[in-house]
């Protein structure tokens, strides 16, 4: 990913990443979870949003959590002094002396982790924390609860420093089955009697389980100002701000006759004589081929007062453009900015148009596409 405009560019497309809102929404979960160290999670890159910006704009947290070692070492190079989590922990034994060097917490989640850990001579200098993860129920990682107490007894006896950690499946639900209440009572039960600091809660939780946060909290989607249910009513009513603003610019209008097909395939046909404008942006860039007739983007100056308006998608969005319905933008024109997504359009909306959710878009987005870090 770029991290600068200064290069040759021609398109007019640029995402946007706004440092301000990170540290916003950092201050928002402290108020949130007042008890709690926060990891702030910069997986996948910060997930599409660089981790130089998350640097720059989450350096007041208590540490980062994130999957590669490599990512790790960009951090330790970049001046971050403070703790980082591999949240998967080693994939190797060879792994284990680098992350050491770096002073990484470690998540142990299962028995080839811990017999590597329990084989290995610290000569560091200073103690290793671990996080043991417990399975209470998402069966995708950690010990089972009849396997927990044996493994924290031995790394224990290995001389780590040790904390309890396990992921919850269904925060963001009120209907699924493991509840948030019934993976607490299994993590309650497995620790019973080992005392250790804690980490439990994700974003969902975050919102919506207080009673399940645990000493350290480990927000992520929530930090990119983007719901974990997928509903932007949840980021509004958490006083959360979008971090990323993908837009671009009209670069043509076409006037069509009723019955005209517009884009590949002809989705859509115009319903009467009407303008539509071409925006430059496509799927090449990131943006869901997906997307369906009406999903919205907002154009600057459009409106009969020279105001902003959503103007909705007509037709298959292509590699390089996406088209729109100008029939009530009447002050757009070519070089009119749009937003795809951003304070304007929630990323969550174009995604619930999109059969998809907003981790995956602020993901996705396209290397070609060049970023600027305010």
């Amino acid at each position: 990913m770029s991290t600068s405009t200064n290069r040759l560019i021609n398109r007019p497309i640029l995402a946007t990443i706004h440092t301000d809102a990170f540290r916003h929404n950092l201050s928002r979960i402290r108020e949130l979870a007042p008890e709690s160290k926060i990891w702030s999670v910069v997986k996948a890159k910060g997930y599409g949003h660089s981790l130089e910006a998350a640097l720059k704009g989450l350096s007041s947290t208590d540490g980062f959590a994130l999957l590669d070692i490599a990512d790790a070492q960009w951090l330790r190079d970049h001046t971050w002094g403070g703790r980082i989590l591999l949240l998967e922990g080693l994939f190797s034994r060879e792994e284990l002396e680098l992350a050491v060097q770096l002073q990484c917490d470690l998540v142990v989640h299962s028995e080839k982790q811990l017999e590597w850990l329990e084989s290995y001579q610290n000569h560091s200098g200073h103690p290793i924390n671990l996080f043991l993860k417990l399975n209470s129920g998402m069966n995708r990682l950690g010990f089972k609860p009849n396997q927990y107490r044996t493994a924290f007894h031995r790394l224990h006896s290995a001389g780590y420093r040790l904390h309890h950690m396990t992921h919850f499946a269904n925060a963001d639900q009120v209907d699924r089955s493991p509840s948030v209440g019934q993976q607490m009572e299994c993590f309650e039960s497995a620790i019973e009697g080992l005392d250790a600091p804690s980490s439990l809660a994700n974003s969902a939780a975050i919102l919506w389980h207080r009673n399940a946060l645990g000493d350290w909290v480990r927000p992520g989607i929530m930090l990119y100002g983007v719901s974990p249910t997928g509903v932007h009513a949840d980021i509004v009513r958490s006083e959360l701000q979008a971090v990323m603003q993908l837009r671009s610019q009209v670069i043509d209008i076409q006037e069509l006759k009723k019955g005209d097909h517009v884009g590949y395939g002809g989705r859509y046909q115009a319903p009467e004589n009407m303008r539509i404008g071409v925006i430059a942006c496509g799927y090449a860039d990131g943006y869901p081929r997906h997307a369906e007739d009406g999903t919205p983007v907002w154009v600057d100056g459009a409106g009969a007062q020279g105001d902003g308006l959503i103007c909705p998608i007509v037709g298959q969005v292509s590699m390089d453009m996406l088209t729109v319905d100008l029939r009530e933008a009447p002050n757009a024109k070519i070089g009119s900015t749009v937003e795809l997504w951003g304070s304007e359009v929630p990323v969550d909306d174009v995604a619930q148009m999109s059969g998809t959710i907003g981790y995956e878009l602020i993901c996705a987005l396209a290397t070609r596409v060049p970023v600027l870090i305010k």
